[in-house]
Parts: structure tokens; C-alpha cells; sequence
């Protein structure tokens, strides 16, 4: 009965992507239904991962995590865990040949979040959004391309441009949390208390570079299973980023800004128009 206890761990990754991101549901629920799963067990392992730096206030973090990775290890090596968010992600890894490389990224920059609260240089910012985000764009490119490994390599760079562009919008729009509550500074050489529009502008540039090199290079080139959802994920943090642009330097640490629901719908429906003319 192993089938029925990974069906129960499937749909435990699915309800953690359900109930911590709405706006992540329902562009996985644009994929294709055949690698759905597989995207949610991702996104139920590094949301887990995500929220015990962040949000395990109570409890000892560090122990937490040494726990998470131990645990991770031994159901890839045992093939089960009863913990079913493990469970689910060791079958995705296993089943797409994920390498443990783009794992051990993810840990090491969870884990630097334990402890380290500034970034001074572009290298230190550049390696943990690699770890953070990037690799996370390349194990979901690893389910999409279901095997092809000319195109994975085609458009590797590509996802993990389209990865660092929705860190770097999250960190933009959580600047707050992440410097009053959380005590970090990820962008090097800004000072975030006193953030100014010429450094306000900066980030925005590099983002936006990210995003138009991730739609040029990857977003177009995208395997049909997979377009549709990826284009509805970049739709929405475009549409987050647009509405940041608005919000002036000196304000942004005091804004929480956010897509309304109706503004979602609005951005699905106009994407599935513009995915069935076939202009994306």
C-alpha cells in the first residue's frame, strides 16, 4: 500500500502550496497535469524549509533545520519518510534525477539565514539567491523538460534568471519584514533604512533584466506542459513589480503591497487569451 501512502504525501505538498500561496496554486494549477504534482512536492519542500528560518520564532531553528536535512537524506536513501512533504520531494528528486548539488545549494542558503543578517557583496548576494531561488528554477525546469537534457541546458540560464527575478520582487516587497522583524539585508551596498530612488531604481533595473532575459530565453522556448503556468507566474510578480515602481523609496518600507484577487483573475484571463492566439 506504498501507492496509497505516496497518493496521501502528493496531496500533503498540495495543500501546503494551497494554504501558503494562492497566487503559486493557481499557476501550478495552469501547468500541465502531469507534472502538477511533481511541482507542488518542490514547493512543499522548500516552503517548509522557507518557513523555519523565518517563522519558527518559538524553537530552535538550527536544530529544526539539522532535523529537516538529516531527514531528507534518509528517505533518499530509503526511498519513504513518514514525514509526507520528504516523502513526496524524494520521489520528485528520484523520479527527474534532480542532483543533490541543487539541494545542498537550497539547504546552505536556508541555513545562512539562520545566522547571517547582511550581505556586503555582490557575491554574497549572487550565491544566496543561487541557493534561494535559482536552483529552484532548475529543479522545476528538471520536471518540465521530463528528461531532455539539450533542453534543459538550453534553457537553464534562463530559469534561473526567471528565479532570481521573483526573489529579488520578494525581497523588494518584504523589506520591512526582513529588516524590521527578521533583522537581514540582502541587497549589498544599500542601506535599506535610508533607501533612496537612485537605489530604489537600481534594483528595479536588474530585475527587469532578469525578467526580460527569463521571457526571451525561456518563457517562449517552454515546453508546452509547461508555458502556460510558468507565463501566469511571471505574469503576476510583472504585476507586483509594476505596482512597487509606484511606491516611492521613502514609502516602501512602510507598504505591504500585494495583487487582489480580482486582479488575478484578471491576469489569468488575459493570459489564457494571449496563450490560445498562440502570442506567447
Amino acid at each position: 500500500m506504498k501507492e496509497l501512502f505516496d497518493s496521501v504525501s502528493n496531496d500533503c505538498s498540495k495543500l501546503v502550496t494551497k494554504k501558503y500561496s494562492t497566487s503559486f496554486s493557481l499557476a501550478v494549477n495552469m501547468l500541465s497535469p502531469k507534472i502538477r504534482t511533481d511541482i507542488y512536492n518542490i514547493y512543499g519542500f522548500v516552503r517548509f524549509a522557507d518557513e523555519i528560518v523565518d517563522t519558527f520564532h518559538d524553537y530552535n531553528k538550527e536544530e529544526l533545520m539539522q532535523h529537516f536535512e538529516r531527514d531528507y537524506y534518509l528517505s533518499k536513501k530509503h526511498g519513504i519518510s513518514l514525514n509526507p512533504i520528504l516523502n513526496s520531494f524524494q520521489q520528485t528528486v528520484n523520479r527527474y534525477k534532480i542532483p543533490d548539488e541543487m539541494v545542498q545549494a537550497f539547504l546552505k542558503s536556508m541555513k545562512a539565514d539562520l545566522y547571517k543578517a547582511e550581505y556586503q557583496t555582490k557575491e554574497e548576494y549572487d550565491a544566496y539567491i543561487y541557493g534561494s531561488a535559482d536552483v529552484v528554477g532548475l529543479m522545476c525546469l528538471k520536471v518540465f523538460v521530463d528528461g531532455d537534457e539539450k533542453r534543459y541546458e538550453e534553457l537553464k540560464n534562463a530559469a534561473m534568471r526567471l528565479g532570481s527575478a521573483f526573489q529579488k520582487v520578494n525581497f523588494l516587497r518584504d523589506l520591512k519584514d526582513d529588516f524590521e522583524v527578521l533583522n537581514r539585508s540582502y541587497f549589498p551596498n544599500i542601506n535599506l533604512g535610508e533607501l533612496d530612488a537612485v537605489s530604489k531604481q537600481l534594483i528595479i533595473d536588474e530585475i527587469e533584466g532578469d525578467f526580460d532575459f527569463a521571457y526571451k530565453n525561456g518563457i517562449l522556448k517552454l515546453p508546452v506542459e509547461a508555458k502556460f503556468g510558468v507565463y501566469m507566474a511571471y505574469r503576476y510578480y510583472k504585476r507586483l513589480l509594476k505596482k512597487l515602481k509606484k511606491v516611492p523609496s521613502e514609502k516602501i518600507m512602510d507598504t505591504r503591497i500585494r495583487i487582489s484577487n480580482p486582479m488575478k483573475i484578471n491576469l489569468l484571463a488575459r493570459s489564457y487569451v494571449k496563450y490560445k492566439l498562440n502570442i506567447i
